[in-house]
């Protein structure tokens, strides 16, 4: 049979050599240590659990807006404004072609929705008029006047809501991955 070779401790990372195969933690001292970060660590995990168990269905639609919105800001990344067409330094939203207010059901429909900055989201009320202009040169005009007709409402359940934030969270952060990607010389 042959020796043990040394390990290095979970807890202190002083190296030692092991009494059984499995053996991480070097001494009863680091035992006591790694069995208090378990137990809080799986405190912390089981309330995080419930306070996802806890939130509201509105909360999870605040939380599926916010994937949503931060995946049409980094899709239109390149893009200047829907309304004004510019580019500046200031605040970018995503601004809704058609409100959330008047269409549920466009809520999280990615041609309804694209990059505008904060001026014309906010102190223009979308600039709606110049945001149909550039809609229709970005989408076409027979997609805006299909956003511009009647849709059903929407009902987003918590696990659809939790499935949207789960989407567009992924999308967001694939994309910011490939703008932040670093280059390998090669």
């Amino acid at each position: 049979m042959k020796p043990p070779k040394p390990k290095k401790c979970k807890i202190c990372k002083e190296q030692f050599l092991p009494q059984r195969a499995l053996q991480t933690i070097c001494s009863i001292q680091c035992s006591i240590e790694y069995a208090s970060r378990k137990k809080a660590q799986k405190q912390r995990i089981e309330r995080r659990e419930a306070k996802e168990k806890a939130k509201t269905r509105g909360q999870w639609l605040k939380e599926a807006q916010a994937a949503f919105n931060a995946f049409i800001r980094a899709r239109d990344k390149d893009k200047p404004c829907v309304s004004c067409g510019r580019f500046h330094e200031g605040q970018y939203h995503a601004g809704h072609y058609r409100a959330t207010s008047v269409a549920p059901a466009l809520r999280f429909n990615e041609e309804n929705v694209h990059k505008q900055c904060a001026p014309c989201n906010n102190h223009k009320h979308g600039n709606l008029l110049e945001y149909r202009i550039r809609l229709i040169n970005r989408i076409g005009g027979e997609l805006v006047e299909w956003l511009e007709g009647n849709h059903p409402p929407a009902k987003y359940s918590v696990h659809d809501l939790k499935e949207i934030k789960s989407k567009y969270s992924k999308m967001a952060r694939d994309i910011g991955n490939k703008y932040f990607r670093p280059e390998h010389p090669g």
